[in-house]
């Protein structure tokens, strides 16, 4: 069989005009109709119905062509087309059975293409669009025995036939008319009685009237994504269903494919919505009902609007913008496994206008997407530097435009769309040799230290100098070595017990330090350590002393490299876990850890990981570290101890996930192990039948062979118990580790909740306008109280009124910074429960409870029940 209609199948239209080429439509679309017609005449027809609709499904933005190709082998080949809509109409029924949304959207489209192409009848493209309104509006209507918490579900069907519109909306209103009226009037009455969908919880940026001034960046969290769509649906009828963005090939073969034998297609069948577990949902159960129906469906996109209008959508029609979308996170979704490709057919749609902007806006609101993006940040990171690479001319300058306007407004963004973002800026400035235009962010070094804009480069040179070295990135800012300032200090231990610390540590520690070194180098046994310990450093020294000098030497050790470190962890693992038997000891030894490590918070966070997963510290004792005061007031200033936070969460997460997984694993073997046994019971059981009925002669063999089965019966039955034992341990095992996740949420909340509640509230120091002359205004002068006596020296050169706008500022300055502090806090907070959400939601009445009570100030609440998206 020639491979040639392969390769045609799958690369069709790539050099037509549509597509950025001079090649002919037409003639791609016969000549591949030409092949495919031999190959299934040569009984190759199954192989290219495979074929077929795997393109069909991960190559959307073709599918006018390929419904126009089956519209051309129908006219010669029914049966063979017949297939194709049996094929559609199985991948459209498996698809709502199991809530596969891609796969829904993109054939609910091609069916609407075959439409287009006569092969099955607008009459029953129509039923599929009513069997799913009908669906829709039975889900949220719960006097019928409708669920409203699975509004997401419906939205997605009715979004599934508006989104298929544009590309056969003109031939429905040419062929039946009333019926897409009615199918639209039905639309409209769903939007009537459906609740407004709002997106403020998963804004990338917090609304204008909050601070940071207007520019042309505008979010569009605000808008219902599926009322985004109807105005630009009726947009589209109003201009009689024309649009630029959608290529039309079956117009060109019109008179062939009128004579065409339409198909019937056969009644869809759509699931039931999971009902109430009580007559009237409860706000928990409601809550908890709407999570996993938002999970299941997902906003496809929350647009990111980063530049002016005037370079996006006053050159794009709405209705192009949504159908070059589609597009292009189609491109993302099924390609993701192929970055060249992908990149290749990113830039090269079927599209006359250029949409670069469009492009980076849609990458861009992916990579920031929240909860979380379809993909790792990594995979839109490569994608960038392809589309860079892909067009050398256009769109690294788009690029850094995007940039500009981000870090513009980056006090406004979320903290968790922050980090992403100084994660994907170091990666892809990784690919370019780390050239950048510093000289632009050289303003940072006059703002505060915990000023968002400061604290986004710092967290870009930080995360720069882990991708290369230390040096590399300092040489990359020749042009500016003022900014030198905001590299963080060379990756290299802080080691407590050395000559030069004579005078601040005690000679006695210091010998002790040097002693177990020695003892180490001489590869002293774990045990010989350990009774070393016990009478040298624990008897006359003390517990903190104690770790202080184990863990700061031990670690020195091994801080050659991360190797190193793990090695000297697992070695003296024992040796750990003796010292620090309890949380307050634990958390003294990772304090030890970060005092050592304190040029280096990848380190810290590295060793305190390790330190968690080899049982050496437990999570809890990194919850209290982290709210310890020293902490506390690095919340706003420092990534540092949040990734440190953000690893045990997941650690202890991930081990959860690891043992519903082994468990899942052996409830499995289980079964087939009782299967196995009940199998050879029965076996066993009529060989003795046999052996008893046998006569004389066949009794001997007929005991033996019954013999034998009571050998298998009783080993499949041994086996049965080791894997009862096994799910039992299993069992236990996740109990354990469940139990743990608990304790950890329940002691993150509390000490998110009593830290808050305290901070909140205080009033912020008074805020004085620094530009008034020598009345101060509004409770300064009890600021002067508050700023200590350096504050309130007078400067008898400059006048009484020149202190007075001195410490006028510093109050200023001071109720920013707090005030910094509570956003990014409650912006962690935040983030968090929109990360963890699902753990959260099992502990809600616990939570409830114990911490979400009236006591709990409400900017708490609004942070946490956002987070959750929980509605009250």
């Amino acid at each position: 069989m020639s491979a040639t209609w392969q390769s045609l199948l799958v690369r069709i239209g790539e050099r037509c005009a549509e597509y950025g080429g001079h090649a002919d439509a037409e003639d791609h679309i016969e000549t591949c109709y030409t092949y495919l017609l031999r190959e299934v005449q040569q009984q190759h027809g199954n192989e290219i119905v495979t074929l077929l609709m795997q393109c069909v499904e991960e190559l959307p933005h073709k599918d006018p062509l390929y419904g126009t190709l089956v519209g051309l082998l129908n006219l010669e080949d029914t049966e063979f087309v017949a297939k194709i809509v049996r094929q559609t109409h199985a991948g459209i029924q498996t698809a709502l059975d199991t809530d596969n949304r891609n796969k829904l959207r993109v054939l609910i489209r091609f069916l609407t293409v075959l439409m287009c192409s006569s092969v099955i009848a607008p009459g029953s493209l129509i039923e599929v669009y009513e069997s799913l309104l009908s669906s829709a509006a039975t889900t949220i209507d719960e006097d019928g025995g409708g669920n409203p918490a699975w509004q997401p579900r419906a939205d997605f069907y009715v979004f599934c036939i508006l989104a298929s519109l544009p590309w056969g909306g003109m031939e429905l209103a040419e062929r039946v008319p009333e019926e897409l009226e009615r199918v639209l009037n039905a639309v409209e009455a769903y939007l009537n009685l459906r609740r407004r969908t709002s997106y403020t919880s998963l804004a990338v940026f917090r609304s204008e009237d909050e601070g940071g001034g207007g520019n042309n960046m505008k979010t569009a969290e605000q808008e219902d994504n599926l009322e985004d769509l109807w105005s630009r649906i009726q947009a589209l009828l109003q201009n009689g269903w024309k649009l630029d963005s959608i290529p039309k090939p079956h117009l060109v073969f019109e008179a062939r494919l009128a004579t065409n034998q339409s198909h019937e297609f056969a009644p869809l069948s759509t699931p039931e919505t999971p009902k109430p577990l009580t007559p009237k949902l409860t706000e928990i159960e409601l809550g908890r009902q709407r999570q996993e129906a938002e999970q299941r469906f997902p906003p496809r996109i929350i647009r990111l609007r980063i530049f002016p209008s005037s370079k996006t959508d006053d050159k794009i029609a709405p209705i192009d913008r949504f159908v070059v979308e589609e597009y292009l996170l189609d491109v993302l979704f099924y390609l993701n496994g192929c970055r060249k490709e992908c990149a290749a057919y990113m830039v090269g749609l079927p599209v006359p206008f250029r949409y670069e902007y469009l492009m980076a806006e849609t990458v861009f609101s992916q990579l920031l997407l929240l909860p979380k993006p379809p993909f790792q940040p990594i995979y839109y990171t490569v994608v960038m530097v392809d589309l860079c690479k892909a067009l050398p001319g256009a769109f690294p300058a788009v690029v850094a435009g995007a940039v500009r306007a981000l870090f513009s407004r980056v006090v406004l963004m979320d903290v968790e769309c922050r980090t992403r973002l100084v994660q994907w800026l170091s990666h892809h400035l990784s690919n370019f040799q780390f050239v950048w235009p510093w000289e632009e962010w050289a303003f940072v070094l006059d703002l505060p230290k915990w000023s968002p804009q400061r604290l986004f480069a710092q967290e870009v040179l930080e995360t720069e100098v882990r991708l290369a070295y230390w040096d590399k990135i300092k040489e990359s800012m020749a042009a500016t070595p003022r900014l030198v300032e905001l590299l963080p200090p060379k990756n290299t231990p802080s080691f407590k017990y050395t000559a030069e610390n004579k005078g601040v540590v005690s000679e006695a520690e210091l010998a002790l330090s040097v002693e177990l070194t020695g003892m180490v180098r001489a590869k002293k046994t774990v045990r010989e350590i350990q009774v070393w310990i016990d009478e040298r450093i624990l008897s006359s020294q003390g517990q903190l002393t104690a770790i202080d000098v184990i863990v700061q030497t031990l670690l020195y050790i091994g801080s050659k490299s991360f190797t190193h470190t793990v090695t000297v962890l697992e070695k003296y693992g024992q040796i750990f876990r003796k010292i620090a038997p309890d949380q307050s000891l634990q958390i003294a030894m990772i304090e030890a850890v970060v005092r050592l490590w304190r040029n280096s918070a990848q380190m810290s966070a590295i060793v305190i990981d390790r330190m968690m997963g080899y049982r050496m510290v437990s999570n809890l004792a990194i919850v209290a570290w982290v709210f310890r005061a020293e902490n506390v007031c690095q919340f706003h200033t420092s990534g540092r101890v949040w990734e440190i936070l953000r690893n045990a969460i997941n650690k202890t997460n991930n081990r959860t996930v690891d043992l519903r997984k082994d468990k899942a694993s052996a409830e499995n073997l289980l079964k087939i192990a009782s299967a196995a046994t009940a199998k050879a019971q029965a076996k066993w059981e009529e060989a003795v039948a046999l052996a008893e009925d046998a006569d004389e002669s066949a009794a001997a063999p007929a005991r033996a062979k019954a013999d034998w089965a009571r050998t298998v019966a009783d080993k499949a039955k041994d086996e049965e118990s080791s894997a009862q034992e096994t799910v039992e341990a299993k069992e236990a095992l996740l109990s354990r580790a469940l139990l743990e996740q608990e304790a950890l949420f329940l002691a993150l909340y509390q000490s998110f909740a009593d830290l808050l509640n305290e901070r909140l509230s205080k009033p912020l120091p008074d805020v004085v306008d620094s530009t008034i002359g020598d009345g101060v205004q509004g409770g300064a002068e009890e600021a002067h109280d508050d700023l200590g006596p350096a504050a309130m020296e007078l400067d008898i050169n400059n006048g009484d009124g020149d202190n007075r706008r001195r410490n006028a500022r510093k109050t200023s300055v001071r109720a920013q910074e707090e005030e910094e502090w509570r956003r990014c806090t409650l912006g962690y907070l935040r983030a968090i429960s929109r990360e963890y959400c699902n753990e959260v939601w099992l502990l809600i009445e616990k939570l409830d409870a114990a911490i979400f009570t009236d006591t709990i100030h409400p900017l708490v609440l609004e942070a946490t029940y956002s987070g959750l998206r929980r509605i009250t």
